[in-house]
């Protein structure tokens, strides 16, 4: 950190000097020449320009930045933007692992994830692992919130906040068809279609894609998946004549997935040798799911100055991953985790694994992991701002009631395999003996935000209250009919205040300093008096234009007080979501975005090109064991496991009137699978990457475009994971074509 501070004092010192310069021209611009306006609740910044004059770092992925590459895989349109680690898991993106500056990256569980400003997670207090991911082909735009003012966003406010936002109603009639079809039998047809004038509007929108997939099992059998998206939005301007503006808007999405996905992985030998094949007993692995979600916000323009926004909502997800489980072999059961990271002590259980014996009957179990989950609220936020002299003011005040909830109630197959890779089912498992309880949340969140700027400066203090209720009822393996006589019931309650508090200070139009303090907090599980995650979180920050040099500068640092882990199943656990202390935590980092044109602005061509950097070091303070979870056994000076040194990302566009040719390169650095130091054991290790990506688009004419996309253009072959169960591929080379047309 004392690098990142030298490196941003001489920026300080070069600003201030070129802020000497300016003046001596004359007065610098006036605070009421910045048009500020009041943003719908749908969305953080609403555009490049709010995000870059932010107190805090953000990043606002356009409408087109993710038209260029047409992104169906969440992964792959984050990785443009500093600060965000995540690892793969499928190859498509479809369940992604999202940290934002050194947060626990499994199943985006620490961070807050949001669709048009309302929490998406299946349950984001009582089991916010992140199994229904919205589907980033139809959003519109990505936002990405970190530092201090994040604290409007909670509950999760230590890394950060994304909110997605999807297709916006138009103002005219219009529409779009995309299609596209390539490698590995993978189709994408998305449709959309919407119009309004002065009273009423609206947009429906279709979207299909899915693949066979990339890896291969012995009975022939697909690996792919197909999901199917709908989104219906109708907006009414009530009383269009009146002097205070009002207007409902309804929301209808439903989204469903049937995917045959597996936890299981590969071994060292087995990936070395043939990395996209998969083992004949994950044959019958399969995840469905179905998602529906309803929202209707109601906008009170009292004026220019004044707004107040009412969002209810209620987000249904039901899942069941029928996925394997466990192996027995002479009464020893052992989880898929353990055999495959141990293949030649339970060579027996392993050979079961890649069925090639002819095991006895029940030896392996298919979990049916079937869940529900719902959430429901309604959140309320007023935004008033005003000019005195010369100085901004605006305040925002916002409220959220909540409720979520998700139920298990799960069941164990078991099977038999035969040498030539046959499954034959040997007892079927009776609904709910596995697990079988319910655990809700209910939360009330308020927050209050105070913007002032004067002259150069802008300041955003701001605090954020949680008051959270956790419950689990635990009724038995043996109670399916839930009768209650075995019930075990736990509570947990946690009361807290998050602070935070942002700066900038605009030297003039081309540097600008900015830094913040908040507090970070994460809701602990519903153990009784478990305690919060906490953090006091620093960032330090510099946004710059140097001639045709656009970029941003920041410095961060995470001071856990207690980090949480969680029992994961998706991270080799054992599943039962429980939490534990991690004690004391450090994490620091730089994240660098720079972005320059080739060419002069008269030229017929553009060349931009943007270059992203994260450089995240991580310590645990502590030691402690914890063998179930993501971490392993910690000793005090380990590094977090799952988040790498260094990455980047580097982009350059070829753009013409008649065509444009995109190229996109990302280097994702070693890290490390268990926590540790020094040189990281190669058993332990998912090794460095550098990934390539190609598009280019030609307009045939102002509504007729022709697309193509390369995914993985060097035709890398290498690895993303180690969990939940053995390595997994990413995706290989692959080549797609498609049209657009719009009207």
């Amino acid at each position: 950190m004392k690098k990142v501070i030298i490196v941003l004092t001489a920026l300080f010192t070069v600003a201030l000097s070129a802020q000497k310069k300016e003046k001596q021209k004359g007065k610098l611009d006036s605070i009421q020449k910045l048009d500020e306006i009041i943003i719908s609740t749908t969305v953080i910044f609403g555009n490049k320009y709010v995000a870059e004059n932010r107190t805090g770092s953000a990043y606002y992925l356009s409408p087109k930045e993710l038209a260029k590459f047409g992104f169906t895989d969440v992964n792959r349109a984050l990785r443009t933007v500093p600060g965000v680690t995540i690892y793969e898991e499928d190859g498509f993106g479809l369940r992604p692992n999202i940290s934002l500056r050194g947060t626990s990256p499994e199943r985006s569980s620490k961070i807050t994830l949001m669709e048009d400003g309302v929490l998406i997670a299946p349950a984001p207090y009582s089991a916010s692992s992140a199994y229904y991911f919205p589907t980033i082909a139809r959003m519109q735009a990505v936002e990405v919130l970190k530092g201090s003012s994040q604290i409007q966003f909670g509950p999760f406010t230590t890394g950060g906040a994304i909110n997605m936002i999807s297709t916006q109603i138009p103002t005219e009639f219009g529409g779009n068809i995309r299609a596209s079809y390539g490698s590995f039998n993978s189709n994408q047809l998305h449709a959309k279609i919407g119009g309004g004038n002065k009273t009423f509007g609206y947009m429906i929108e279709y979207l299909n894609y899915g693949s066979d997939g990339f890896k291969t099992l012995p009975s022939g059998k697909n690996t792919g998946f197909n999901k199917n998206d709908v989104v219906a939005k109708f907006k009414l301007n009530l009383f269009p004549n009146a002097t205070v503006k009002q207007s409902l808007e309804f929301k209808f999405q439903y989204a469903d997935e049937v995917g045959n996905e597996t936890y299981l992985g590969l071994t060292e030998q087995d990936f070395d040798n043939n990395p996209f094949s998969r083992y004949a007993s994950s044959n019958n692995d399969k995840m469905t799911t179905d998602h529906t979600q309803y929202m209707i916000t109601h906008r009170f323009n009292f004026s220019k100055d004044l707004r107040v926004t009412t969002t209810a909502y209620r987000n249904n997800f039901a899942r069941n991953w029928y996925k394997l489980n466990d192996i027995t072999f002479n009464g020893d059961k052992q989880s898929i985790a353990n055999v495959l990271n141990d293949p030649n002590t339970l060579s027996d259980h392993f050979s079961i694994v890649n069925g090639t014996t002819n095991s006895g009957a029940d030896a392996i179990g298919v979990k049916a992991n079937n869940r529900k989950y719902y959430s429901q609220g309604i959140q309320t936020k007023l935004d008033y701002h005003w000019y005195k002299g010369d100085a901004f003011h605006d305040i925002e005040v916002g409220f959220r009631f909540h409720y979520d909830e998700e139920d298990r109630f799960q069941w164990v197959d078991k099977y038999s395999i035969s040498n030539t890779g046959i499954l034959d089912l040997t007892t079927a498992g009776i609904q709910g003996t596995d697990a079988n309880r319910i655990s809700n949340a209910n939360a009330f969140a308020s927050y209050i935000t105070y913007k002032l700027k004067y002259n150069n400066w802008t300041f955003t203090p701001g605090i954020r209250y949680e008051n959270i209720t956790l419950q689990r009822d635990d009724y038995g393996k043996n109670d399916v009919t839930r009768t209650g006589v075995n019930l075990a019931s736990r509570e947990n309650t946690v009361d807290v205040f998050i602070p935070g508090m942002g700066m900038n200070y605009k030297f003039n139009n081309d540097f600008s300093l900015f830094g913040g303090i908040h507090k970070g907090f994460s809701p602990p599980g519903n153990q009784e008096e478990e305690k919060a995650e906490e953090s006091v979180n620093y960032e330090l920050g510099t946004r710059f234009n140097l001639g045709k040099l656009k970029g941003e500068f920041v410095g961060f640092y995470n001071d856990y007080s207690n980090l949480l882990g969680s029992d994961l199943a998706a991270t080799g656990g054992t599943g039962s979501l429980d939490q534990f202390n991690a004690g004391e935590v450090k994490v620091n980092g730089i994240e660098l975005l720079l972005n320059y044109n080739l060419v002069k602005k008269e030229s017929q061509f553009s060349l931009p090109f943007s270059f992203g950097y994260t450089f995240t070091n991580t310590e645990f303070l502590n030691s402690f064991g914890s063998s179930d979870s993501l971490w392993g056994t910690v000793t005090a000076g380990d590094e977090l496991p799952y988040i790498p040194k260094h990455q980047f990302n580097a982009a350059l566009s070829l753009e013409h009137s008649k065509f444009e040719i995109n190229l996109n390169a990302r280097y994702n650095g070693e890290f490390r699978t268990l926590a540790g130091t020094g040189t990281i054991p190669t058993n332990e290790k998912v090794a460095a990457n550098f990934i390539v990506d190609l598009s280019g688009k030609y307009y045939v004419n102002k509504k007729f475009n022709l697309t193509a996309n390369v995914i993985n253009l060097l035709d890398n072959t290498y690895a993303v994971s180690r969990v939940p169960a053995g390595l997994r591929p990413g995706h290989p080379f692959g080549i797609y074509g498609g049209l657009e047309f719009r009207f």
